[in-house]
């Protein structure tokens, strides 16, 4: 199984949680799963602090006060994330949630 497509995601470091609604190759609905936020530092997917993130995307100073600078939430890209949850699952079989339909 592979992810293909993120259709959401919310990571709160600090609360170590990142929610995350995807689509495996052959899915035709959703499947949604809470994994502790921890596991993308064990796995290699975020290491400190994500500002070089922001900085590569050629953001414009007035532009900069639209995004919300909330700490205590991070950006990842999806091919990122698409990435991390194909290693995870891998790793963790037992961990791939139900596929749910509308």
């Amino acid at each position: 199984m592979e992810v293909v497509e993120i259709i959401s995601s919310y990571i709160n470091k600090d609360n170590n949680i990142l929610r995350v609604e995807f689509r495996f190759m052959g899915d035709e609905g959703i499947r949604q799963d809470v994994i502790e936020f921890e596991y993308m530092k064990d796995f290699g997917y975020y290491e400190g602090d994500m500002m070089e993130v922001f900085e590569s995307m050629d953001i414009d100073d007035e532009d900069w006060d639209d995004w919300d600078t909330d700490e205590d939430e991070v950006f990842i890209d999806d091919e990122t994330l698409i990435s991390f949850l194909n290693e995870y699952y891998i790793v963790f079989p037992d961990k791939i949630p139900d596929e749910e339909y509308n």
